[in-house]
């Protein structure tokens, strides 16, 4: 008889925990008996027929940080009646409230095993002197190591909980996947972009902590005018970088264009991936790049694309002093000029990629599920 197994996160939104959820969800089913645990009806993967899904509630995105933390311990209560009336012998969280959640249930009666899944540099992410950073990092520090095993996305973000928030729990660094034939396939698709100019190109979403104004600002120091600048990804300072392009005078090169269904396509046809983030817990982006053979210019930000893009052997990618605006500009003008160099990291970027590989994670997070139940 298969294992109960309960994945427990928010929602399935666009987002990179999230990816990794539907990536995993069609190996995992194979091994357990899985329910889906949502916190939130928005589902923006195809989850190919399954639908085995139990909402602890249906709370809008929107909703106050503080009644999100007034809501724990009702919504852990329900997470343990859940768990235990369903005897679920496992339970993977992923997500800072959702880990707190599986946790709380636990503590409170939840006779499920415990695994959360880390997929932030928490001590960067909660780094604002405000009142619901300061509880946050205070309910880490004194709940993660009731569970019984912690998943962290890359060894940054292990050093980061162990260093900076006193974990003393088993961590098992478990990299995000990602679908290569999928990727091979979507990437062929239809675009409607003009390709005709060099192309940088970089996704995320438009926050201080990805750092586009030092892109813009680099991109803009360019002596090449037959350049361009792509950027995917939606956020509060769509605004300010759109008027930073039009001061800079690139507003004719700079194309903001939001969200997209497909990013692969648009990295298929790029020239060369950018990121400028001041901190990355991994850094999906990055090998979505490498799949679609794209050469990466990064800033050397903790923690995910030095493991990434860094091995003994070989580095992968250009890699600047982190908020380097001079340096950014100089590594961008070094491949725009020397495109054997440009090549070379084409051609290394696919054979990187296959360590990420959806079956590596598969078998890590399998062996580990196994290991604890």
């Amino acid at each position: 008889m298969k294992k109960k197994l309960a994945i427990l996160i928010y929602s399935l939104g666009a987002g990179g925990a999230e990816k990794v959820v539907t990536t995993l969800l069609p190996a995992l089913i194979e091994k357990f008996d899985v329910t889906l645990v949502l916190m939130n009806e928005t589902i923006s993967y195809d989850l190919k027929g399954f639908n085995n899904i139990h909402f602890l509630e249906n709370s809008v995105a929107t909703e106050n940080g503080f009644l999100k933390l007034l809501k724990l311990p009702f919504l852990a209560y329900k997470y343990k009646q859940f768990a235990n009336k369903n005897c679920i012998d496992l339970s993977l969280s992923l997500l800072v409230r959702p880990n707190l959640i599986a946790i709380l249930s636990k503590l409170m009666g939840s006779k499920s095993t415990i695994i959360v899944s880390e997929h932030s540099l928490v001590s960067q992410q909660y780094s604002y002197k405000n009142l619901q950073s300061k509880i946050n990092k205070f309910l880490i520090k004194i709940f993660y190591n009731h569970s019984d095993r912690i998943v962290a996305v890359s060894n940054g973000v292990a050093k980061d909980l162990t260093n900076n928030f006193h974990i003393k729990n088993q961590i098992t660094t478990i990299y995000n996947p990602i679908e290569l034939d999928e990727i091979d396939r979507k990437k062929v698709e239809e675009v409607d972009f003009n390709f005709d100019k060099f192309t940088f190109i970089t996704i995320g979403r438009l926050d201080d902590g990805k750092n586009h104004k030092l892109m813009i600002s680099a991109f803009s120091k360019l002596t090449d005018r037959n350049t361009q600048l792509l950027i995917i990804g939606e956020g509060d300072l769509r605004a300010p970088l759109e008027k930073l392009s039009v001061d800079l005078g690139v507003e004719h090169r700079v194309f903001l264009i939001g969200q997209v269904s497909n990013p692969y396509k648009y990295l298929h046809r790029a020239n060369c991936f950018l990121l400028t983030s001041k901190y990355e817990s991994f850094g999906m982006v990055l090998v979505e790049a490498l799949a679609c053979d794209l050469p990466i210019i990064s800033t050397e930000c903790e923690s995910g694309p030095i493991e990434i893009l860094k091995t003994k052997e070989f580095t992968y990618a250009i890699l600047v002093e982190n908020y380097s605006q001079e340096l950014f500009t100089k590594a961008m003008q070094t491949l725009l000029s020397d495109r054997s160099l440009l090549e070379l990291y084409k051609k290394s970027a696919k054979v990187r990629s296959h360590d990420f590989a959806k079956k590596i994670a598969i078998k890590q997070y399998v062996k580990l599920l196994d290991e604890v139940s």
